[in-house]
């Protein structure tokens, strides 16, 4: 397999990890909002569910992945570096601004 080849892959599997990405978020966001629907909660108290829950599912998904792994995808659960990591995504999400799309900016002249 040759170096473009190789690149193609590594893109595609990025893509489709992309996508996969999207499609979590689009089900977790669906889920939050149906439940708040169904019954209201103050904000905080709604983002704190979600918030164990995240923890939760991390509990479970690296007892699975612990010193006598269950699954074979390799990943190994480091606590510490993973909550920083989760910390650090919660930042970003946080303050990150939504970036105008191409077409909603103004136009400056013309081509």
């Amino acid at each position: 397999m040759n170096l473009h080849q190789r690149e193609r892959l590594r893109t595609e599997a990025e893509a489709l990890e992309a996508r996969r990405q999207d499609a979590l978020e689009q089900a977790l966001t669906l889920a939050f909002w149906e439940a708040l629907e169904r019954g209201p909660m103050p904000p905080m108290a709604a983002l704190e569910a979600a918030a164990r829950t995240v923890g939760t599912l991390y509990r479970q998904i690296a007892s699975l992945h612990g010193p006598a792994p269950r699954c074979g995808c390799g990943w190994q659960p480091e606590p510490d570096e993973d909550l920083i990591r989760l910390e650090a995504m919660l930042a970003a999400a946080l303050i990150e601004r939504n970036r105008p799309r191409l077409a909603d900016l103004p136009v400056q002249g013309r081509a």
